[in-house]
Parts: C-alpha cells; sequence; structure tokens
C-alpha cells in the first residue's frame, strides 16, 4: 500500500513514534490524516500543522475507539489505513497490582480488538483495508523488567497475525511494528534504551521511513532493529538455548538496576 491519497488513521499520535507516522505520512500526500490521542494540547498542535483531524481519543475505552472510526468514516466514507500505535509500559513482574495489568492490557491489546470489531465491517465491504499494528519486538522476544509490557506485546502481535490470516483472502493487509529501543519517552531516563538499546536508539524518524518502506511491501513484519529477525530465528531454531541465554541477559541487567 501506498499512503498516496489514502484515509489514515493514527492513534498515540502526539509524540514519539506517532507523531513520526504523522509527519512521515504527510509527506507521501495522503487524502486525509485523521490523528487521535489523549494528550489533547499537543495532538491538536500537530493537527493543526499537518492539515489533519485531531480526535482526543482513550484508545482503553471502546466507545471512544467506535467514535473515531465512526468520526473518520463519516467525513471520508473509508479508512484505508489504521495505525494501532497507542502503547503504554509499566516496569514490574508477578507482584504487579491488578489495576496496572488491566491498564496494560486494555492499552496494548484490547485497544487493537476495539478498532478491528469498528474498522473492519466497512473494510470488507470495500474488499480492502490495512491495519499497522505497533507491537514492539517484545511481542516476538521478551521485555526484561515488565511481565505486562511482554505479555500484552505477545498479545497485540498474536493480534496482528490472526487478523491478517483470518481475513487476508478478504482484502485485508497487517503489518506488525516491532522496535527494539527507540527515543520516545517510553525510554526517556533509560541508559541507552536499557537492555532493549543493546542494538543501538534508533529516531522515531527512522522507524517511520521503514514503515513507509514496508507498508508499501505490505510485508508483515516491520523490523527497524534488522537484528531482531536473526534473535527470533535463534528462539525458534533453540528455544531452550535462547531462554539460558536471556536468563544470562536478565542477571546482567539486574546487576546494574539500583539496589
Amino acid at each position: 500500500m501506498l499512503i498516496a491519497d489514502k484515509v489514515v488513521v493514527i492513534t498515540g499520535a502526539a509524540s514519539g513514534i506517532g507523531r513520526a507516522l504523522a509527519r512521515r505520512f504527510q509527506r507521501e500526500g495522503p487524502r486525509r490524516l485523521i490523528l487521535a490521542d489523549l494528550q489533547r494540547e499537543p495532538l491538536e498542535q500537530l493537527a493543526a500543522q499537518l492539515g489533519a483531524d485531531a480526535v482526543v481519543c482513550n484508545v482503553a475505552a471502546e466507545a471512544d475507539v467506535q467514535r473515531l472510526v465512526k468520526t473518520a468514516e463519516d467525513s471520508c466514507g473509508h479508512i484505508d489505513l489504521y495505525c494501532g500505535n497507542a502503547g503504554i509500559l509499566r516496569m514490574g513482574g508477578v507482584e504487579t497490582d491488578k489495576q496496572t495489568l488491566q491498564q496494560v492490557w486494555d492499552v496494548n491489546v484490547m485497544s487493537h480488538i476495539y478498532a478491528a470489531r469498528a474498522a473492519l465491517p466497512r473494510m470488507l465491504e470495500r474488499g480492502g483495508g490495512y491495519f499497522l499494528i505497533t507491537a514492539s519486538a517484545a511481542g516476538l522476544l521478551t521485555q526484561l523488567g515488565s511481565l505486562s509490557y511482554s505479555i500484552s506485546k505477545h498479545a497485540a502481535l498474536s493480534c496482528a497475525e490472526w487478523l491478517q490470516v483470518s481475513h487476508g483472502h478478504q482484502g485485508i493487509r497487517v503489518s506488525a511494528l516491532c522496535p527494539q529501543a527507540v527515543n520516545t519517552a517510553m525510554t526517556a531516563g533509560s541508559d541507552g534504551g536499557s537492555v532493549a538499546g543493546v542494538d543501538g536508539m534508533l529516531s522515531p524518524e527512522q522507524v517511520a521511513d521503514t514503515v513507509v518502506e514496508k507498508i508499501a511491501e505490505e510485508s508483515f513484519l516491520i523490523l527497524p532493529h534488522p537484528q531482531v529477525k536473526k534473535y527470533f530465528q535463534n528462539k525458534a531454531n533453540d528455544y531452550d538455548r535462547w531462554i539460558g541465554g536471556m536468563q544470562r541477559l536478565q542477571q546482567q541487567f539486574a546487576e546494574l538496576m539500583p539496589k
């Protein structure tokens, strides 16, 4: 898919990867950009700069996602590309409280299901549509230090996979964006992206460039850090060995954490 003359929705658009996607997509000449975020002021500022529409939206609430999709469909007739980019990271293991676990699950997983419920019917009627799901390399591997993020990003990747498998024959295309460390608010305060930054910290703009390239190819996996493919292959080829390597990395990570 080429972005030119397409109707594109981006969640989490007020900052980080979402903001970079909005700016990069605008250069491709979309028919309309609909930008969504909880942060009203930066969202509306960005929308004004790009000549885009701004919709304040909590992606963890299904009614908000339905309203976002309806707004886009009512104004443009359809959605060509829905970018489910909003996400949150909370550190912690099994001690993480239920409320935090639910919050992460709702933002990182349920938001994609809500989007598909709302946008799929019109896409299927038209015989085509595209979902970009920001799933993170944690969805292919794991996230040291965060049980909730690791579980939710695995589920987000599984959701993307299921949508492509189940509806690909009906013209639906899906890409799962799986970067490692990116210089955003999510990695702020960490030393080079912490463990995820082992292969370098990318800028959101670099990630957005890769997204445009890979969506044009309709690639399912979008890996701004190409090393992730090798790590994923290593995991599949020898799971026990991969687990052992990750255990050693976890030990190194724990030693660096403040006591």
